[in-house]
This record gives structure tokens, C-alpha cells and sequence, in this order.
């Protein structure tokens, strides 16, 4: 039987925590947030600041101000008995697994019988967050991994750990969608779960082959151009998304993943940053929240702002150029299929993230589905990997991977081999499942 989830108390005011305790509140349920005492002044200041900004941050993350009213708000040291009195504790503290464990040993001994521990880690395993703790926390905890910003991203990713009650993961499971009102994805407990195992694989196989395509006479606006809406991505491209993201937080990802993966993954020759890139990093030139990373606004003696960019083959900057996409280019078939610098770097990039993606299934999640869901909910592709494929043609990406000498991955065989001509039909109402079967799209 599932367990009620009426109330929920969220461990740390940062962006993540605030954004799912305004969440909560603006879905109608009560809510804790608690952060570190200041150290100065009224000890909840943490929080306190936190729910403030709830209603004047732009954009604000509730957008009824009364919602801030079913958030309690309190600290570490003086409130955390308090969590008894809630039936979701939400941890959202810095992504550092000593943190995580030290604060769960603490709600361990707070916490009252049958309520339900998450964390919203979005890459460290949870099966590392939980070793050797109790047998009643490792029943009751999971990973509800969810998207920044929380108010906007549709999607939830939910893993359980090797101890997780069943009727954990259901009562999440109903809360999440019913109560949140988000999409729920079911993960494994992976490095870096369905979605960032996936997108920063494609971010970061960017940046390295990059190199390549500026040899051959391409610009890193030509590369957005195409890694945007011809392949459904948006409009960001892939270095405007760095951009967005950070490249602090890239360096973070790349980190987990080099720690991570494993020797045979193909992730493993990108998890780290190229030269000119660690350089960027080295020097704070970090994106958006550092004032530019590979692009940046820079204000004339006019009064007027002019975008720039970061060339990357000269590591300077200039003025940004708006590059124009011929009709070939236009389509995800037209541009990887390209026997040209641009088809190439898109079969590098994004070919080589469908395939990569076509080798994770049944390992970070159980079928295609959950997969497909992750990009388009998580990162707001307009297909997923699997849709994409199919878009491609499944037998004509064999066909190029056996003339360039190269085996198709696991669910490419598997299709092969039970004669398929997709991975979805009936309209998208069946997929093919790794067992080589297909299964009905609940």
C-alpha cells in the first residue's frame, strides 16, 4: 500500500532546494526548508532569504505570494527535529558525498517511522550515499532527481536503490506526477542517471571535436546553428548551452564521469576538457554567470550592447556573426548524412550521441521509452534518441557503422535481429524492448 505524501521538508535553500519547496508550496502542500545558521544575525537567515526570493526573484519562482506562507523556514542545528512532523524529506545540499552523508546520518535519527528519504543528487550513485547506513534508511530512500529550473523543467528522474521498499517508489511515484504534476522517468543507479549520462555526453563530445571542425574552416556559430534546430535541440545550441550550464558545473560532470565510468564506455575519451577549454575554465571565463564564456554582451562607448564571441582558434574575442544554414542542412537527415565539415562534425557529435545512447539500454534504464522521455523532458530535445533513429532509419545507420568496419550497439542489434524496421510503430503506441519484443507505451 503507497504512503500518503502531505507535507514536505527540504533540506537545503539553495537554487534547487528553493525551487522544489516553492514547488511544493505553489502545488498546496505545507513545507520545511532548512539551510545552514547564519552566522550572523537571526540564524535563518539562509532560508529566510530563500523563500523571499521566491516572490521577487525574476523570474520569480512562485507566482502567488501566499504561497510562501506554507513555508516554514528554519536551520541545521536548531530545526531538524522538526522533520518528524513531515512524510517527504527532500536532501538538496552541495553535490559533495561526505555532505550527503553526514547530513542523512542526522535525518536518520530525526526522522519519524514510514516517512520516505530522497536526494536530489543528480550524479552521485545512490548505492554510495546509502552503504552502511541502517537498514530502516536504505528501505525508505531514493533518488528523485529533479530539473532546473523545477518550476519549468517537466522532468523527475526516480531511482531506487538495491534496499528501496516497493511502496517507496510507488508513493514517490504518485506524488511526483499526481501531486507535482511532472513526468516521472524511471532510472538506474548509474553515473549521472538517463538524462546527464546522455547530454553531457553530446556537450562534451562537442567541445573535443570541435577542434576538428575549426580546422576544416567552421565557427562555433556555425556549429550552434546546426546543433539546434536542425536536429531539435533548442535554440542555445551546444556552446550556448555550456554557457547556460556553466563550465564550472561542466568541469564538476566531467570529474564524476572520469571517476565513474567504465574502462569499455565510450564516454571516457570525453570526460575531461580540451586545452583551450581548461584553459577557459582555468582563467573564470565560465559562461553567463561569469559575465561570458564562449559568448558574451559587451557594452560600446555608444551606450549600445554588442554580443561577442570567443574564438576559439585564435583564443580571443570578436564580434559575433550570425551563420546561415543551407536548405541540406536544415534537416536531421539532410545534416548528418552530409558528406561535408559540417555533416561530419554532426555525425561526430550527435551521431555518436545516438549510438551511445543505443549502447545504455538495459544498463541506465529498463527501454527506450524512459530514455526518449529524459532528453525530451530534461532537455527539451523535441525527439528523443530512439525517435531519432527512427527519423534516421535504423537500417541505413547499420549499414554506415558496417562500412566504416564499426558493430552496431546493443539495441541496434537488438532491432536487427528481430527483423524490425523501427524502434516504435503502431503510431508510437509500441516499442521494441531490449528483450527483442514489443511492449505496449504506458
Amino acid at each position: 500500500m503507497a504512503r500518503e505524501i502531505k507535507s514536505v521538508a527540504v533540506m537545503g535553500a539553495g537554487t534547487m532546494g528553493a525551487g522544489i519547496a516553492a514547488h511544493c508550496a505553489a502545488r498546496g502542500f505545507d513545507v520545511l526548508l532548512l539551510d545552514l545558521p547564519a552566522k550572523d544575525g537571526d540564524r535563518n537567515a539562509i532560508a529566510l532569504g530563500a523563500r523571499d526570493r521566491m516572490v521577487t526573484g525574476k523570474p520569480a519562482a512562485l507566482d502567488n505570494a501566499a504561497d510562501a506562507e506554507r513555508i516554514a523556514v528554519g536551520n541545521f542545528e536548531d530545526d531538524l527535529a522538526k522533520v518528524a512532523g513531515y512524510d517527504l524529506i527532500v536532501e538538496a545540499v552541495a553535490e559533495n558525498l561526505e555532505i550527503k552523508r553526514g547530513l542523512f546520518e542526522r535525518l536518520e535519527a530525526a526522522r519519524r517511522d514510514g516517512s520516505i528519504l530522497a536526494t536530489n543528487t543528480s550524479g552521485i550513485p545512490l548505492k554510495d550515499i546509502a552503504a552502511d547506513m541502517p537498514e530502516r534508511l536504505r528501505r525508505d530512500i531514493a533518488v528523485t532527481h529533479f530539473f532546473n529550473p523545477v518550476k519549468v523543467m517537466k522532468l523527475v528522474e526516480l531511482v531506487p536503490g538495491a534496499d528501496t521498499e516497493a511502496d517507496v517508489m510507488e508513493s514517490l511515484a504518485g506524488f511526483i506526477h499526481g501531486g507535482l504534476g511532472k513526468g516521472v522517468v524511471w532510472a538506474k543507479d548509474t553515473v549521472n542517471f538517463i538524462a546527464n549520462r546522455i547530454g553531457c555526453f553530446w556537450m562534451l563530445a562537442g567541445l573535443h571535436e570541435a577542434d576538428k571542425a575549426f580546422a576544416e574552416g567552421l565557427t562555433i556559430e556555425d556549429i550552434d546553428a546546426a546543433m539546434s534546430a536542425p536536429v531539435g535541440v533548442p535554440a542555445t545550441g551546444l556552446f550556448g548551452l555550456v554557457d547556460l550550464i556553466g563550465l564550472d558545473v561542466m568541469h564538476l560532470v566531467a570529474e564524476n564521469l572520469a571517476a565513474n565510468l567504465g574502462a569499455d564506455d565510450a564516454g571516457r575519451q570525453y570526460a575531461s576538457f580540451p586545452p583551450k577549454v581548461a584553459a577557459m575554465h582555468g582563467r573564470g571565463q565560465l559562461g553567463r554567470k561569469a559575465g561570458g564564456g564562449f559568448y558574451r554582451m559587451r557594452k560600446t562607448d555608444d551606450g549600445g550592447r554588442l554580443k561577442e564571441t570567443f574564438d576559439l582558434g585564435r583564443e580571443d574575442w570578436r564580434a559575433a556573426a550570425t551563420a546561415e544554414l543551407d536548405a541540406g542542412h536544415q534537416t536531421l537527415d539532410g545534416l548528418l548524412m552530409a558528406d561535408d565539415a559540417l555533416g561530419r562534425f554532426a555525425w561526430r557529435v550527435m551521431g555518436a550521441t545516438l549510438l551511445y545512447a543505443a549502447d545504455l539500454v538495459p544498463d541506465i534504464a529498463d527501454d527506450i521509452v524512459n530514455v526518449d522521455r529524459a532528453m525530451r523532458w530534461g532537455f527539451a530535445w523535441r525527439r528523443g534518441p530512439f525517435e531519432m533513429l527512427d527519423a534516421l532509419g535504423p537500417a541505413r545507420i547499420i549499414d554506415r557503422l558496417a562500412a566504416d568496419g564499426a558493430a552496431p550497439p546493443k539495441m541496434l542489434k537488438v532491432l536487427r535481429d528481430a527483423g524490425a524496421e523501427s524502434f516504435y510503430r503502431d503510431d508510437g503506441a509500441t516499442f521494441l524492448g531490449a528483450d527483442g519484443q514489443w511492449h505496449a507505451v504506458s
